[in-house]
């Protein structure tokens, strides 16, 4: 058994956290990238969780929907799933946690717990940040009006002027418009 101090990190908190993607309101990471991190085929890690898919309910894993995928490629131009025939599957916290329940190399279980370490210092970033996020929702209202008043001087240029009610060129003037002779 190994000690602690042999253990070394295999995977820098900053690739983990970069990985962790907001969908669906929940804090995942996509199952290709999970794979990567364990030195497994995505392949492999899905076949072990359909064999534990009872351990796996939808707040722990979800497939993605095709719109979902759509805007992830486009974020990342490139595609990192090319070839698939499914949408990936992504994996919550508690996902993540369970997959060391399902993968057993001593990698993964090092992978787990450097990808746990990473959830909950995202946990405590957004924690210590929360005074801020409601300084700056505060800004966005303020500043939603303020541009809203620009917004509507920009429609009011944009309108085609009225049309003059008298013609232009050599036509004889109306008789309301006739200029007085002085």
């Amino acid at each position: 058994m190994a000690t602690k101090k042999s253990i070394k990190k295999t995977v820098p908190v900053e690739r983990i956290t970069e990985s962790i993607l907001l969908i669906r309101g929940q804090k995942v990471i996509i199952d290709s990238v999970l794979a990567e991190l364990y030195g497994v085929e995505t392949k492999v890690l899905l076949q072990a969780v359909k064999r534990n898919i009872e351990r796996f309910p939808d707040d722990f894993m979800f497939q993605l929907e095709k719109q979902e995928v759509a805007i992830l490629r486009s974020q990342f131009v490139t595609s990192r799933w090319g070839g698939r025939r499914y949408p990936p599957c992504v994996f919550t916290e508690q996902g993540v946690a369970m997959l060391s329940s399902v993968l057993r190399s001593p990698q993964a279980i090092q992978v787990n717990i450097e990808i746990m370490r990473a959830f909950v210092g995202l946990r405590r970033l957004l924690a210590d940040h929360a005074d801020l996020a409601k300084k700056l929702a505060t800004l966005e209202r303020k500043y939603d009006d303020k541009f809203k008043v620009v917004f509507e001087a920009i429609r009011e240029l944009m309108r085609p002027p009225e049309k003059s009610k008298r013609p232009i060129g050599f036509a004889p003037w109306p008789k309301s418009d006739t200029p007085k002779k002085k």
